[in-house]
């Protein structure tokens, strides 16, 4: 029996384990990256039940595990955060419209056939955002690890009162703290194949604070409220609008990128490939779904994800499983978790955000590239400092001049003004006695690779090279694409020999390159028969002309 594409019964005991194992990982962290984000645990739950659901029905990726993830986490903190300060009243539903927001945006990626392009990054930019929100949840994480609330201002505001909380540290909170991190870690890899260390972590560490610190003051999650969630109807603020646009394209493209990536290590587990456009849709339609929900806006999750896989998990039903499961939990058994303290949270999210540090790369980039580790570093300060918006922008307009230069400079190596037969161009023998019998009177202008706005340089210097000739040959077989700003400056050229009386002969425009020639008006200039498709006839029409008129042309001019 089959649904869709991605949903079916045939491996019906495989997916249900890999649902179940990947609800019970994804319990702890839904529940941390709630509160981390300001919008309470419950907000964390509903995240993962609403984006793991429609993600799963909707999407292209069979077996992808999606929920909040930490990059999403610290994206939506920062855009609660600032709609609660300039609106107290109607902030965080409008912190919800713009998860709505980014799910309207990656259906139009989806749709337009976009993925390809989002994910089109230098790898030192992504290396360095990824980089920087590991380093800003660690900092978010330090107030609440710490047994104190988290200072407004994000990570400034950490910084600025780290020494107030270092003076006022709850060491009862600190030790509950620490505990769970050294569960996470230290749990022996035979255990984690059938337990993962966070739910050990969250569920031991609470037990130890009821029965040793049960009379303490120890900040703890508290009731969260069981049931249906109220729906979120989308609010907006027209002195906002644009913030909450740009907010939610961010949001949508982190996802994005988020998602994708995550989609390709499953297709390299199972062997399978994976639909960018239709995975787009599905994670638009489950962020529209739970930002209407008051849930946190979710991505591909790569732990949950690898997990689900290895437990047997092959459609889509791992996914609906996983979902369901987590809906009964916020249905009916939310009560439990009202005990558990915010250090334990903190612990589990602080081990999350370091292992979103790309630790490989920031290890060795000053040994791949010396300015591809600049970038990254710069990408990582200005996401951290700054804003992530600015971070991905900068770096990714640096890292493309950089290779636009790169680029630029092999090119005009391919850029060649030569007259007579010598060795920088592979020339037949035919033509390069053709070229010798020209006497220096003719010029072969060779072009060759891609024509772009940074080639435009060498063509200008090479043109301004040429002094006395009476025919210029401009080869363009070899030039499969041309550019504006390249066909500009070769027309400029052109129009400059026909001024000064010397003949033009172009060979090899065909098709795209030929077409933007006549929309420039170059080839009116020329004869006809000045447009040819062999350089070799080209050549011995070139030497006619020189034949006919020995004289230098530029004493005539």
């Amino acid at each position: 029996m089959q649904i869709t594409n991605t949903i079916h019964f045939r491996n019906l005991r495989g997916d249900i384990f890999g649902g179940v194992t990947a609800a019970i990982i994804s319990l702890p962290l839904a529940l941390a990256f709630g509160v981390a984000s300001g919008a309470g645990p419950v907000a964390g739950l509903y995240g993962a039940v609403c984006v793991g659901f429609f993600a799963a029905l909707f999407g292209g990726t069979p077996t992808l595990i999606s929920e909040p993830t930490g990059p999403m986490t610290v994206v939506i903190t920062g855009i609660i955060a600032s709609l609660n300060v300039s609106h107290p009243e109607t902030g965080m539903a409008m912190a919800f419209t713009v998860v709505m927001l980014a799910g309207v945006f990656q259906i139009i990626f989806g749709v337009f056939k976009l993925g390809k392009y989002i994910t089109l990054m230098p790898y030192s930019v992504i290396s360095g955002f990824m980089s920087g929100i590991g380093v800003i949840l660690i900092f978010l994480q330090i107030a609440p690890f710490l047994g104190q609330s988290s200072p407004k201002g994000g990570v400034l505001g950490v910084v600025k009162n780290l020494p107030n909380l270092l003076e006022n540290i709850n060491p009862n909170a600190l030790i509950l703290g620490v505990m769970t991190v050294a569960i996470i870690y230290l749990t022996p890899s035979q255990i984690k194949r059938f337990v993962p260390p966070q739910l050990i972590a969250l569920v031991g560490v609470t037990i130890v604070s009821v029965i040793f610190f049960g009379d303490a003051d120890i900040q703890r999650i508290g009731e969260i409220k069981t049931g249906l969630p109220k729906i979120q109807l989308p609010t907006f603020s027209l002195s906002d609008m644009t913030l909450m646009l740009v907010d939610a394209v961010m949001l949508a493209m982190l996802g994005c990128i988020d998602t994708l990536l995550t989609a390709v290590v499953a297709d390299s587990l199972t062997r399978t490939e994976h639909k960018s456009d239709k995975e787009l849709i599905g994670q638009g339609i489950a962020n529209i779904v739970s930002g209407l929900c008051g849930g946190l806006p979710g991505a591909g999750a790569t732990m949950g994800t690898v997990v689900n896989i290895q437990t047997g998990a092959r459609t889509a039903v791992s996914g609906l499983t996983r979902a369901l499961i987590l809906l009964v939990l916020v249905l009916g058994a939310a009560g439990v978790t009202e005990s558990i303290p915010m250090a334990v949270l903190a612990g589990i999210a602080l081990k999350v955000g370091i292992d979103i540090l790309d630790w490989s790369f920031l290890k060795r980039s000053h040994k791949v590239s010396l300015k591809g580790s600049l970038i990254m570093y710069g990408v990582l300060l200005l996401t951290v400092f700054v804003d992530l918006i600015v971070a991905v922008g900068v770096g990714v307009f640096i890292a493309n001049i950089l290779t636009i230069e790169r680029l630029s400079n092999m090119q005009s190596q391919t850029v060649k003004a030569i007259s007579d037969a010598d060795d920088d161009i592979d020339l037949t023998p035919a033509e390069k006695s053709l070229l010798d019998e020209g006497n220096g009177r003719i010029l072969l202008f060779y072009l060759s690779g891609a024509m772009i706005f940074g080639v435009s340089k060498a063509i200008s210097r090479e043109h301004n090279a040429i002094k006395d000739c009476d025919v210029v040959v401009l080869d363009l077989s070899d030039v499969p694409m041309m550019g504006v700003t390249a066909s500009l400056t070769i027309e400029s050229a052109i129009r400059e020999a026909c001024e000064v009386g010397r003949q033009v002969i172009i060979v090899g425009a065909t098709g795209k390159i030929k077409k933007r020639l006549e929309n420039l008006g170059v080839l009116s200039l020329l004869p006809p028969h000045h447009l040819m498709v062999d350089r070799k006839e080209a050549l011995e029409q070139a030497v006619q002309i020189v034949n006919n008129f020995p004289q230098d042309i530029s004493a005539t001019v």
